[in-house]
């Protein structure tokens, strides 16, 4: 498409003003942020990530999809680690999240110790960050650059939550409308659904697929029929409580980061619809392929796409404020 077509120059009006947000967050950020005013940090993160990976092998992909949650809702600023209270319903009940998000109390350990070394200092918007990197590096992912040094919002919102939150069941350009907003992009979506190669998907995510394909009364024809046969013994269609069944996101290596997602989806084995959609596009689809083939591709620019989205709609400066306790804003000041 030319340059100068009207379509084209929408969408640069559109996604600037996330560069330069980006670029400004970036400048106030740094990965010395917390090197003087609390130096064990790296020490207590590392403690605490280990302890709840080898406690809980699923912790790994729950604080990584914790960390994207929080991100690609209004920003890296913890907003879905508040609580909800009389005036504010907040993301951690909204559904998308309710019961999907796990790992709270690990973030919470996190802080409380912290808390004790070096009070109010270290934000809980980079603890989920940090938090998501040492995790992935555990289970054999890369190890990205960080930047330090976000604030915390004063407020979360359910209707955020509903508005911006990617779909397993949405179409490809709805999810790519979705990180277009935050100034992310089509090669980001499918980076990071990467991130699909650890963890696991409640059955009422991806059972339409199995049973009622959009509505047609039949499974989605693009699914392994081998799948097919194992996901519906997993998954029946049922109305009692199966629905909260887990399947793994990647059958090849769940507890280990790795390419093979990719992989998986070539052979037509990707769990969620939205994973499987990624090779109904032509242009996703050559990036599959390309991950696939290319550990190190993948996860060089996985690690660049994680930094990309540690940095949508970071808080810095006397902006919010250093919460003391990760699920409720302070009554004080709270600097």
């Amino acid at each position: 498409m030319p340059p100068n077509t009207p379509i084209f120059v929408s969408l640069l009006f559109l996604i600037f003003p996330f560069f330069i947000q980006q670029s400004n967050a970036y400048m106030e950020l740094r990965p010395d942020f917390y090197d003087e005013s609390c130096p064990r940090l790296p020490m207590i993160i590392r403690y605490h990530i280990w302890a709840a990976v080898q406690n809980d092998s699923r912790m790994a992909a729950s604080l990584l999809r914790l960390n994207f949650h929080d991100c690609i809702v209004d920003g890296c600023e913890a907003s879905v680690l508040l609580d909800d209270t009389r005036d504010m319903k907040g993301e951690k009940n909204a559904p998308g999240n309710v019961k999907s998000l796990r790992g709270f109390e690990v973030i919470d350990g996190i802080k409380a110790d912290l808390e004790t070394y070096c009070p109010q200092t270290v934000s809980c918007a980079d603890i989920v960050n940090l938090a998501a990197r040492e995790a992935v590096y555990l289970v054999g992912g890369p190890f990205w650059h960080l930047p330090l040094g976000r604030r915390d919002g004063l407020t979360a919102s359910l209707k955020s939550v509903l508005a911006q939150l990617p779909s397993p069941k949405a179409s490809l350009e709805n999810n790519t409308a979705k990180f277009i907003s935050k100034g992310l992009d089509l090669k980001d979506l499918v980076v990071l659904s990467g991130a699909h190669t650890i963890g696991f998907a409640r059955c009422v995510t991806f059972k339409a697929r199995l049973f009622n394909y959009k509505g047609s009364g039949n499974p989605d024809p693009d699914i392994n029929t081998a799948m097919l046969s194992d996901l519906r013994s997993m998954c029946p269609n049922r109305n009692d409580g199966t629905g909260a069944n887990l399947a793994p996101l990647d059958v090849a290596s769940y507890d280990r980061f790795d390419n093979e997602y990719f992989t998986n989806l070539i052979g037509n084995v990707g769990l969620l619809e939205s994973d499987q959609g990624l090779m109904a596009d032509p242009q996703t689809a050559r990036m599959v392929r390309e991950y696939s083939f290319d550990p190190n591709l993948f996860y060089e620019d996985f690690s660049e796409s994680m930094m990309r989205m540690s940095l949508v709609g970071v808080m810095t400066g006397r902006e919010g404020q250093i919460r003391k306790q990760c699920g409720v804003v302070n009554n004080d000041d709270g600097y």
